[in-house]
């Protein structure tokens, strides 16, 4: 074991200095209550008096690391412990001069003065330092509230400091400190503030693991040194994105001087901070066995979820990526990206579009793919409610051409992205999405039928591949195309004011990332042997987050006051739109996986030749144009489907299962 010396020396010279505060504080005692000196009063009470009640109070001290405190940080915390230091040094000082000398000759009052002079003694050289760092006595007294956003710093400096100092005695900050850890592990088991320099960089992962343990998991890493390189950022990057963390450096430490505390927060909003809770971290070495030297192909990859996907799967080293889309300039952006992430990535991007089912049979002759990740969809709901022909084509028709082609070339799976939307959909997205679901359960359910046939046909020996097809569904994405985040950003930027539709909306939220590792994690459970088949795969996202609470949370992590600053003003819901979404249909029963937080949902489907023939009636319905005809065939195809024209419909309701 490494000792730092200039660590250890500067330990040494705090208990020194409190060990003999703690002599003088008794002598002075007894000056301070007889008038004289104490060795004419009674030597052997001067002499033995102050012996032991230096050797308790140097024991209490050294049991409680009174001795760990930064006094360049010294805090009103600091003084908290010192007093409960000072108060069990005379409690077990009076028990024990009890028991050797019945306190023969100590005068009772002794005992409170020594109290006040060594709190004294003890508080008073370490404010006086503090003091005299800061020109001042504002940086000692703080405030904190449990309901701001909890992060770890990275350094145990003067950025750290006055980051902390910042965020406790502004009533406007955002942030709660709940501990740090050292990038050069001279300041380990020390406190700045009451916090705990908890570990160094090496120890990252168990310090989260300690906060987790104690009801203080940090949502953010903010690291408060200039000083770390390129190399140690990329790799802290790294880490902190294993561990659900995201990671921001602190502003200029000009930001931060005293009466600046206004300006004192990370920006800009970081989306993540908004989830109201931590991320959810799947086990990767999963997804990696999943992808690694497997051919892949993303539909939609030029979206929000289909981009980050294609950065995703790039990174676990497959044997070749096919990016579908579209739009040109999006398959263009996502293309250019992954070849300056992995250029020597085989890939190709490929400009086409879901609805051409024989352009589609060609593609897949060509590319050849073991994995489909189906993310292409129209869903800005208001948008859609006037565009159902557009919705029924692409959300529903176009799933299925790709679902069919998947079977048609014998693929390992497809995964088929979903909605909470999807469940008792009063809107022409959420039915489609809904719509496109049944369609791959009844798929999934349908070729597991086939294998055991084929099975006990051939006396049980047969391989029975076939392809499966894994439904994911989840809530709203923080930060995507069309999504609350990005509008309320924008009216932020214009001053105001942020528009939510009502006051008692609510919806689920999770981030980017979780989002494609939730969809890669159900792919490597879905292909494994005994998967059960026509489930769906449900990431448990905690409680919904109401959008008026979500609003005023970007206000204030953009450094504003709700209703003061920036106007939140109700504009009513709109098209297609309800108050609360829902994870699970009445019929869902949830069933958990080996990984906490992702679930499954119970099959719930029609018959698959039923769902096919309405889906051709339905994709000629809309290439005619025909919406009446459209909107009627998707109300017979998804029962549930109730069409949000009256408040009673936005609400949630347990439906039959079809």
């Amino acid at each position: 074991m490494q000792v730092n010396f200039r660590t250890l020396n500067r330990a040494t010279l705090m208990f020194a200095h409190d060990t003999v505060m703690a002599a003088a504080s008794f002598l002075i005692s007894l000056y301070l209550r007889l008038g004289q000196n104490p060795l004419d009063y009674s030597r052997d009470l001067a002499v033995t008096g102050t012996a032991i009640f230096t050797l308790v109070a140097v024991s209490v001290f050294w049991s409680m690391r009174l001795y760990r405190g930064i006094w360049r940080y010294a805090s009103v915390d600091d003084l908290l412990q010192i007093v409960k230091a000072v108060s069990l040094a005379i409690l077990v000082f009076v028990l024990a001069l009890f028991w050797i000398t019945r306190l023969e000759g100590l005068p009772r009052s002794t005992l409170g003065i020594n109290w006040f002079v060594l709190v004294g003694l003890l508080a008073g050289p370490r404010l006086v330092y503090r003091m005299l760092k800061d020109r001042g006595l504002s940086a000692v007294f703080k405030r904190a509230d449990p309901s701001r956003i909890p992060v770890l710093l990275v350094g145990a400096g003067d950025g750290a400091e006055l980051f902390i100092r910042a965020m406790e005695t502004s009533p406007g900050a955002s942030y709660r400190v709940v501990g740090l850890v050292d990038d050069k592990g001279t300041r380990v088991g020390r406190k700045i503030h009451g916090l705990d320099v908890m570990g160094d960089l090496a120890a990252l992962s168990g310090v989260v693991e300690r906060l987790t343990r104690q009801g203080s998991r940090p949502r953010r890493l903010i690291v408060t040194e200039n000083t770390l390189d390129g190399a140690r950022m990329r790799a802290l990057l790294k880490e902190a994105d294993g561990l659900g963390l995201t990671l921001a450096r602190l502003p200029r430490l000009t930001d931060f001087r005293s009466g600046v505390t206004e300006r004192s927060k990370v920006r800009p909003v970081a989306l993540e901070d908004l989830l109201g809770r931590p991320q959810t971290v799947l086990d990767r070495n999963s997804m990696r066995a999943l992808i690694a030297g497997r051919r892949v192909m993303i539909t939609g990859a030029g979206g929000t979820i289909g981009s980050e996907l294609a950065c995703q799967i790039a990174d676990f080293a497959p044997a070749h990526l096919t990016l579908l889309d579209h739009s040109e300039f999006a398959l263009y952006t996502i293309d250019l990206e992954i070849s300056r992430r992995h250029p020597g990535l085989g890939r190709a991007a490929i400009l086409g579009d879901i609805r051409a089912k024989h352009k589609l049979a060609t593609l897949f002759a060509a590319e050849r793919p073991d994995l489909v990740f189906h993310a292409a969809a129209l869903k800005h709901v208001p948008l859609i409610e006037s565009h159902a022909d557009e919705a029924a084509s692409i959300n529903a028709v176009g799933t299925r051409n790709v679902a069919d082609a998947c079977q048609a070339a014998g693929i390992m799976a497809m995964v088929q992205i979903s909605t909470d939307k999807a469940v008792n959909p009063v809107s022409v997205m959420g039915a489609t999405k809904r719509l496109a679901e049944s369609y791959c359960q009844a798929l999934d359910l349908a070729g597991a039928t086939e294998t055991d046939g084929a099975r006990e046909a051939e006396g049980g020996d047969g391989e029975g591949r076939r392809t499966r097809f894994i439904t994911v569904r989840f809530g709203n994405v923080l930060g995507s195309t069309g999504s609350v985040v990005p509008l309320f950003q924008k009216q932020l930027e214009a001053g105001g004011p942020i528009t939510v539709t009502h006051p008692d909306v609510k919806r689920f939220f999770m981030t980017v990332r979780e989002a494609v590792e939730l969809v890669l994690e159900a792919s490597a459970l879905g292909v494994e042997e005994g998967s059960e088949e026509g489930r769906i795969f449900v990431l448990d996202m905690g409680e919904p987050i109401p959008i008026a609470g979500l609003a005023e949370q970007m206000i204030r992590l953009a450094g504003l006051r709700p209703g003061e600053d920036i106007e939140i003003r109700f504009i009513g819901l709109r098209p297609g739109e309800k108050l609360n979404e829902e994870l699970f249909h009445a019929a869902e029963t949830p069933k958990p996986t080996r990984y906490p937080g992702v679930l499954l949902a119970s099959p719930r489907t029609a018959e698959l030749a039923g769902l096919r023939a309405g889906l051709d009636e339905l994709a000629a319905a809309a290439e005619a144009g025909d919406t009446a005809r459209t909107l009627s065939l998707i109300a017979r195809l998804v029962p549930e489907y109730c069409p949000a024209d009256d408040d009673e419909a936005k609400e949630p309701r347990a439906a039959a299962a079809t």
